[in-house]
């Protein structure tokens, strides 16, 4: 079995890190009362642009890591998670700049295209043995608890780093056995006398 790319290792702990503090800044930003505009709006903006940028990375960098024959599957499941993260960023633009009144549809359906795409992905993944069973279901989990309340957010990407957690190591190598060591002369003699019985 391959070793985990660098590339997934890397994105599987930064994405949901950044969505944590987007969460957290979000939190922050709202302990007046009010949310923005200032400096915790605009950071908590620029983490979630991160995030959203990762996670379209990371759909395109475990495809390879899928099994041969659901390939397409996993190429569509990529494409309509990169659609997900292309409605996010959509937003974020309208409200960085104040371009768009209302981006709630584009967030709604950016949330739902990214969780079907990266659970149908995780899926794959459970499919080729490169992540447990329970990493889709947490992925779900951390999503569910995002839609519940934004307030959860903080939560859910803490439940979405544990989903992603078992990418962020390399995928255990086969260990090929030692070469068997010679017999020594005391072994050599005790097998010919074994053998003239």
């Amino acid at each position: 079995m391959p070793s985990n790319s660098a590339t997934v290792r890397h994105v599987a702990l930064d994405a949901p890190l950044l969505l944590l503090a987007y969460g957290l800044l979000h939190l922050v930003d709202g302990l007046d009362g009010a949310y923005g505009p200032g400096l915790a709006q605009n950071l908590s903006y620029l983490a979630f642009l991160a995030a959203m940028v990762l996670f379209g990375v990371f759909a395109a960098a475990v495809r390879p890591l899928v099994p041969p024959g659901a390939r397409t599957v996993a190429a569509i499941a990529a494409t309509v998670t990169l659609a997900g993260t292309a409605c996010f960023l959509w937003a974020i633009a309208g409200d960085l700049t104040g371009a768009f009144p209302d981006a709630t549809p584009v967030r709604i359906a950016g949330l739902l295209l990214l969780a079907l795409g990266m659970l149908t992905l995780l899926g794959l993944l459970v499919a080729a043995r490169r992540t447990p069973a329970w990493s889709p279901l947490l992925f779900g989990a951390g999503i569910a608890a995002i839609i519940i309340n934004v307030g959860y957010l903080p939560l859910g990407a803490l439940i979405i780093l544990a989903a992603l957690a078992p990418l962020a190591r390399p995928a255990p190598s086969r260990v090929v056995p030692a070469a068997r060591r010679a017999p020594t002369g005391m072994e050599v003699k005790r097998l010919e006398r074994v053998a003239s019985k």
